[in-house]
């Protein structure tokens, strides 16, 4: 007679781990002052938010930190579950029901026994629990955040298609669950955008990560125009209007889940596109260090930011990352003695004590008028989202001319052309040159996983073979090179987050000159290059070189410069130009 298999009881309620958890733990293993818990409640009270996001956003915790606090208060320890995500197959080792009921993970097996992850306190039911599961064996429990937990769940998902077509059968609440089931994919991937591209006979769902497009499910045709309606009404947008293009914004809340996503709908010849940008919370805690910028562009920035007034511009494509490098600044310049006060066309980050100004263009507050009245309370930094037109332009030079630091993001292909195109806009050009300090043009490469990175050494041969653009770099017989094989931490691309590649013109007397001169984007290349300007893809072959990113994603976002040695300047005699960056070898 066949054995019955039996399913653990269900144990006890388990102890919420809240703010109040959180408060005691912090302050029980001294891991913050009374004063700072102070702060922080004031802070989660007013801004309906939690207790740690103030420490955070101070830094005066970090979430590893956080997690050793609860960890050692609940007598475990604590495990950084997203840098170390199991194989599918060793998580499915556990029942799928017991996992999502338990919130456990099986992360290690070995010969002594296995180790897993929860977000659940009460660890010592859960670990006799899964021994009974998995034949008697020693379990050892870590802590781990929820978010942390909800990721690592997902390995037990199916396909995203394979999900559409069992929630279509069920015909009830079809539209809200298959939305959502989206939503929750691109978090748990970390994905910045979702598309949904209405086709022929059927509709594609695809997620941007890490700045590249991956197909993740398709959806029958019929039924998109439900799934398309529940997205106008979350988005607040009319759901007859089908020939114009629309806006808006949902919060998405669900459980653990929460994300705040930006709306665009457009017509097309085959249906309504739409396309949902994630707001990533994590992205405001960055660290300038973090976004790729080396100790000496830091040095260089902070020194610029520094400065009582003057004009800092951020410059590139959308989703280069010029508004993270901004807000990366003002947390650098967010101090008790200083107003900021920003105007942004969306807010996507809100950070503590800087005033931040929504654009509205149907209550007529535009850059243009809501940048006069902010010159008028009394500022010390203002941050302009995008500087669009000569009104703005305008105004904004005055600002920084008249006692304010001023930041601001501008569409350009690179750092050069920047001042051309603002004296294009009709700003003159002795006041551009006596206010901007700074141009920072940026674009984002893919960072190599560092759960499957390998090196190896190959010939200088094969390697011009697939880069001949390398040849001026390539000084050695054999060159060292990095890549990612693939696992489940990077979803098997090989790449796992994405890192800044830079282009700094500081704006020197020479350049100051030639913007006085009007002179074109070349010159102005060249001057700055003379004074130790690097490229972008100078600069971002010394991230290939330490073995961050690859050569592939170096070319696919750069190009080696046309000139690498830069003639001087006009009339200022010119330090050399620093030598091309040479790539790493084996001894």
């Amino acid at each position: 007679m066949e054995e019955k298999k039996t399913t653990p009881p269900s144990p006890p309620p388990a102890a919420v781990v809240d703010d109040a958890f959180i408060k005691k733990a912090l302050l029980d293993g001294h891991f913050a002052s009374p004063e700072d818990i102070a702060k922080a409640e004031e802070y989660a009270h007013g801004h309906h938010t939690a207790l740690s996001e103030y420490l955070f956003n101070e830094e005066l915790l970090s979430r590893p930190l956080l997690g050793e606090a609860i960890a050692e208060a609940l007598h475990t320890q604590y495990l950084d579950l997203s840098a170390n995500l199991p194989e599918r197959d060793l998580a499915l080792k556990i029942p799928k029901e017991f996992a999502q009921e338990r919130r456990v993970i099986l992360v290690k097996e070995d010969k002594d026994g296995v180790l897993v992850a929860t977000d659940v306190p009460e660890t010592a039911v859960l670990v006799a629990d899964v021994s009974k599961l998995l034949g008697g064996k020693k379990v050892r429990a870590c802590y781990s955040f929820g978010n942390a937990i909800d990721q690592a769940l997902s390995l037990y998902k199916e396909k995203l298609s394979v999900r559409f077509t069992e929630i279509l059968k069920k015909e009830q609440k079809m539209a809200p669950e298959i939305v959502g089931q989206i939503i929750e994919d691109a978090i748990a991937l970390k994905a910045s955008d979702i598309h949904l591209e209405p086709q022929e006979g059927e509709v594609i769902v695809r997620f941007r990560i890490d700045g590249v497009l991956e197909d993740a499910g398709s959806l029958p045709k019929p039924q998109y125009e439900n799934i398309l309606n529940r997205i106008k009404i979350e988005a607040r947008l009319r759901i007859d209007e089908h020939t114009k293009a629309q806006d808006g914004a949902i919060r998405y809340k669900k459980e653990n889940v929460h994300a705040d996503l930006r709306v665009s709908i457009i017509p097309t010849l085959t249906g309504e596109k739409v396309v949902m940008r994630l707001l990533g919370e994590y992205l405001r805690t960055l660290s300038l260090a973090e976004l790729g910028l080396t100790p000496e562009y830091q040095a260089k920035l902070t020194e610029l930011a520094e400065r009582p007034y003057g004009m800092i511009l951020t410059v590139g494509p959308t989703g280069s990352g010029k508004t993270t490098t901004l807000y990366a600044l003002l947390r650098l310049l967010n101090d008790t003695s200083v107003n900021i006060t920003t105007i942004e066309d969306p807010v996507e980050y809100r950070i503590p004590r800087v005033n931040q100004v929504q654009v509205s263009e149907q209550s007529g507050l535009t850059f243009v008028n809501g940048l006069r009245t902010i010159v008028r309370q009394d500022p010390d930094v203002i941050l302009v989202g995008e500087i669009r037109d000569f009104d703005t332009a305008e105004i904004a030079v005055n600002a920084s001319l008249t006692g304010h630091l001023l930041l601001s993001s501008f569409h350009a292909n690179d750092a050069a052309t920047v001042i051309p195109r603002l004296l294009d806009m009709k700003v003159e050009p002795f006041l551009l040159a006596s206010t901007l300090m700074v141009i920072v043009a940026q674009r984002l490469v893919r960072k190599i996983c560092p759960h499957c990175k390998v090196s190896e050494t190959i010939s200088a041969e094969i390697l011009l073979k697939q880069f001949p653009k390398l040849s001026p770099f390539i000084k050695e017989k054999e060159v060292s090179t990095y890549h990612g094989k693939g696992c489940p931490q990077c979803n098997g691309s090989g790449y796992r987050g994405q890192i800044g590649i830079f282009e700094f013109i500081t704006v020197s007397a020479a350049i100051q000159e030639l913007t006085l001169a009007r002179a074109p984007a070349n010159q102005i290349e060249s001057a700055a290059r003379a004074e130790g300007s690097k490229s972008f893809f100078e600069d971002g072959l010394e991230k290939v070189n330490e073995g961050v990113t690859t050569f592939e994603e170096l070319f696919r976002v750069a190009l080696p410069p046309t000139v690498l040695k830069a003639p001087a300047p006009p009339k200022r005699a010119a330090r050399p130009a620093p030598p091309a960056p040479v790539i790493k070898v084996d001894a």
